[in-house]
């Protein structure tokens, strides 16, 4: 059981997750009709994102200052966060990778601007129309290796080398959890294991795991060059399947 200020740690990070959730809802409730901002203006795209972004960061802002206030209720963080589709999060870790965003949980203005940019969305619209282009990148194996390698970095706290265990549970549930059918099994096995941290070395390797050793873990080499995590997942994995 996590400690308590585990569980606050726990719960402030992935509250961070939620900012960039919201922002994809944020998207789909905003109005057709001008900003006031934008009255006698159109015409010019930068003006009008710019009036959309404030638009998006105010409701976002005012969504975040209702849940704090709600706080003394204690929600169980990973609920509040994860309710939403995972095609919902997934799409936005995908937004945040082409934004090249570099902490999680909020865009700044020139990462949004240089994205948008780069994904020719000049209007909320079009941004819109973007987002099932944005879920089939996966669909490239490039792609997703790079997103994988990418959400690693993304998520972890910027003054540490590694990603906690429940932030790195989450991320992989997110990345792994419809594809890799070994995973809510491994997911068990980091819930009972010693690890309190996952390095890159070892998330990098995870997704060449899921990739290439088969479901009854057959072809899987000992004597390779697994890191000791993978060794004693397939130890355990194995002991239990003789129960």
């Amino acid at each position: 059981m996590l400690s308590d200020a585990a569980n606050f740690q726990l719960h402030t990070h992935l509250s961070t997750l939620a900012g960039i959730h919201k922002i994809y809802h944020t998207l789909h409730r905003l109005p057709a009709a001008p900003e006031p901002c934008l009255l006698g203006k159109r015409g010019n795209p930068l003006l009008e994102m710019t009036c959309q972004l404030r638009r998006v960061a105010r409701t976002v802002f005012l969504e975040n200052m209702r849940h704090h206030k709600s706080e003394r209720r204690r929600p169980s963080p990973v609920k509040d966060v994860w309710s939403g589709s995972t095609n919902t999060q997934v799409v936005m870790l995908v937004l945040a990778w082409k934004l090249d965003a570099q902490s999680m949980g909020y865009f700044t203005l020139q990462e949004w601007l240089n994205g948008m940019g780069s994904l020719q969305c000049d209007s909320t619209e079009r941004l819109r129309n973007s987002l099932d282009y944005l879920r089939s990148v996966l669909n490239n194996t490039t792609n997703f290796k790079l997103i994988y390698r990418y959400a690693f970095d993304f998520a972890r706290e910027k003054d540490q080398r590694s990603l906690d265990l429940n932030t790195a549970k989450c991320m992989l549930g997110l990345l792994l959890g419809k594809t890799w059918s070994l995973f809510p099994v491994f997911n068990q096995f980091l819930e009972q294991s010693k690890y309190k941290v996952i390095n890159k070395d070892q998330w990098c390797n995870v997704l060449e795991f899921s990739r290439t050793i088969n479901l009854d873990l057959s072809n899987y080499d000992e004597d390779g060059a697994w890191p000791v995590l993978l060794d004693e997942f397939v130890e355990w994995y194995k002991e239990k399947e003789m129960l």
